[in-house]
């Protein structure tokens, strides 16, 4: 059995279809929205079921839907919690192989993939999510093809060449791209656009897992995060309401923060105006070329988990993004990449505004490097 023996079904997170999860699946079947795995989680303690020999996120692997000896991986994830001012910390994702949070989806979608029997991988991107796409498809021998804008900084699209991958340039924006692979499609190609399969949310929710670890089997109260696609935002939010299932904590959850920029805000404007979706944004405009994503499938599943904690959402204007990704680098010496600023800027919003409470332990996430962006 290729799937670890946990994996029950996919559901859809919008309607509820169920399908089987042993087969190779994108969307769901009847209304094309993203699907979850589901897990046979019992109620277990941390200690039993954390390998804590393993420095990966492969160290939750009882938790996760691939088991360990059909892992691809590079050694993702367990990356560290660098506390940056009182009661705040920086979650350093530029740490993973590939320089990004990417990493985690990446290797969990690729070793599914694979396991399934997938005949070529493809995805559009931003950046990020190519370069480790075509970083975990060489670890795993499968070929790999990204469509990226034309304007995606040279350093991502040298780093997908160098892994060996086939790189299409694409006028316009994510979304262009994924039209321009959907048009082009080979019939043995195996989608792992963002949210558009159900597997690189579960490397994702390894953040939320190493959270809980990180602050000593407790929750921080604030987790403010950049969204372009949301698998990150909504990985821990799924890795929460796991760990209540197993025993591990209560119904209390961490106060999520969705960060876009003014420029590309498509959740910011539906949490605002109380809309169960999200709709596209147009002419989107940002160099935070991760949150460039004017049409995100999984907007309304991260409009959900910021209801659903209590959080909220914040677009910050390009030039304060700007400002703090080298502020926030200059005072921490972190490699800080402009989400990571965008992030930094709403958390100082949220500061200033009383948002968050004196006593708040905060976690910001610098989701990857900024050497890309030069």
């Amino acid at each position: 059995m290729p799937l670890a023996p946990t994996v029950t079904t996919l559901t859809c997170f919008d309607c509820g279809n169920q399908q089987d999860a042993h087969h190779l699946t994108t969307v769901c079947a009847k209304c094309a929205m993203p699907l979850r795995v589901d897990l046979d989680l019992k109620p277990t303690r941390p200690e039993t079921l954390i390998d804590s020999r393993i420095q990966s996120m492969w160290r939750y692997a009882a938790a996760l839907p691939i088991t360990a000896e059909n892992a691809v991986t590079l050694v993702e994830g367990w990356t560290p919690l660098l506390e940056v001012a009182d009661n705040v910390w920086v979650k350093d994702e530029s740490r993973n192989p590939t320089g990004s949070f990417k990493s985690r989806g990446m290797s969990m979608a690729v070793s599914a993939a694979v396991a399934l029997g997938a005949g070529r991988l493809v995805a559009p991107s931003a950046g990020n999510a190519a370069g480790a796409l075509s970083a975990y498809g060489a670890a795993a021998g499968v070929p790999v093809v990204v469509a990226m804008p034309a304007d995606t900084p040279r350093a991502f699209i040298d780093e997908c060449n160098h892994y060996g991958a086939k790189v299409h340039l694409v006028d316009g924006t994510i979304s262009d791209a994924g039209r321009f692979l959907a048009e082009n499609r080979h019939p043995t190609d195996f989608d792992v656009s963002t949210l558009k399969e159900p597997y690189r949310v579960e490397g994702k929710k390894t953040m939320g897992y190493e959270l809980y670890e990180q602050f000593g089997g407790e929750l921080p109260e604030v987790v403010i995060y950049p969204t372009g696609g949301g698998t990150g935002l909504v990985g821990m939010w799924k890795a929460w309401n796991e760990m209540e299932a197993m025993g591990w904590i209560g119904s209390e959850r961490p106060r999520l923060v969705s960060v876009q920029t003014a420029g590309c805000a498509p959740v910011v404007k539906a949490f605002e105006s109380g809309a169960k979706y999200t709709g596209a944004w147009p002419n989107p405009i940002t160099k935070a070329f991760g949150l460039r994503v004017p049409g995100p499938i999984g907007g309304f599943i991260c409009l959900q988990a910021l209801r659903e904690t209590n959080g909220t959402a914040v677009a910050v204007a390009e030039k304060d993004m700007q400002a703090q990704t080298a502020a926030l680098a200059a005072a921490t010496g972190i490699d800080i990449c402009p989400e990571g600023g965008a992030v930094w800027a709403a958390y100082l919003e949220l500061k200033q505004r009383a948002w968050l409470n004196p006593d708040d332990r905060v976690v910001v996430f610098n989701t990857g490097t900024g050497l890309k962006y030069r």
